[in-house]
């Protein structure tokens, strides 16, 4: 017990520029251009406990390191899940990983998602693209504990069919009665026989109360921007809106000074902000 407890403390001692190094013990191919890697957590006392929202730095060793948010539940911390998309060298070199490899790992970092303040209110989650893999916490929360909650409404919206991510549970989550959930592609093939439009479109075909409405986007910025443009004209005010801004996080301890915007800096204040506090932000060039 003592050796246990020291190694603990050892562990929360440690640099927080050093990563630990896990192993990964399962890889799992989203799509195309997507992945996720499931990482052992090992003797990790508890797990590795999270907040929905937050993020780790992966390293990989001789490619580098990347923020990627956590996308696994956390009410399951002996499981600690990215999902990653194959969009630069290091998450390029990450995608060719196998299972039985390693990463390092630094975190959990960041403010995440007001899963407290929204108890108790209708939620509208919004997500396009890779967006979905960081409010897969906040929806494992929320279904865990449904009835701290009011209406859930989920809207996802992705290019194409092919890039769908998790659709096994979306379809689960579909067939609750207690979630309103739908989907969207910009451009649809003969095979797909859902909605085709931007995700803002789906808006129309969902009920929630919007003064009593907490609403969490994260996507593209300019899905976000457009997002939020149409959920004010629905009347969500901008103190209820929360969205994901990861941008270039380099050291995650607000050191390097990578990631500021503007006055704030996203891996310390961020990556989730209150709408009415990035929204002077969002409209200037540059930042």
């Amino acid at each position: 017990m003592i050796l246990e407890t020291a190694k603990e403390g050892a562990r929360l001692m440690r640099d927080p520029m050093v990563p630990e190094c896990l192993r990964i013990s399962r890889v799992v191919r989203e799509t195309h251009d997507t992945f996720t890697l499931e990482l052992d957590v090992g003797e990790r006392s508890g797990g590795f406990s999270f907040t929905p929202g937050q993020f780790n730095m992966l390293y990989l060793f001789g490619a580098g390191e990347v923020p990627i948010s956590i996308s696994g539940d956390p009410g399951e911390p002996g499981r600690l899940i990215h999902t990653i998309r194959a969009a630069g060298t290091v998450t390029r070199a990450m995608a060719s990983i196998q299972g039985g490899g390693q990463l390092g790992v630094r975190g959990p970092y960041g403010q995440g998602w007001p899963m407290e303040e929204a108890k108790g209110h209708d939620v509208l989650l919004m997500a396009g693209g890779i967006g979905l893999a960081p409010l897969r916490p906040a929806i494992y929360h929320i279904l865990r504990h449904r009835d701290w909650f009011g209406r859930v409404v989920v809207l996802y919206g992705t290019r194409t069919p092919a890039d769908v991510l998790f659709s096994r549970e979306l379809e689960k989550w579909r067939g609750r009665l207690d979630v309103s959930l739908h989907a969207t592609v910009d451009r649809g093939g003969r095979e797909w026989r859902g909605h085709v439009g931007v995700v803002t479109s789906l808006l129309p075909l969902v009920k929630f109360e919007p003064a009593d409405t907490v609403a969490m986007l994260c996507g593209p910025e300019i899905m976000m921007r457009f997002g939020a443009r149409d959920l004010v004209a629905r009347g969500i005010p901008q103190e209820s809106m929360f969205l994901s801004m990861e941008r270039n996080m380099k050291c995650a301890i607000g050191f390097c000074g990578h990631c500021q915007y503007g006055p704030s800096f996203v891996c310390k204040d961020g990556p989730v902000y209150r709408m009415d506090q990035v929204t002077p932000l969002l409209n200037v060039r540059e930042i």
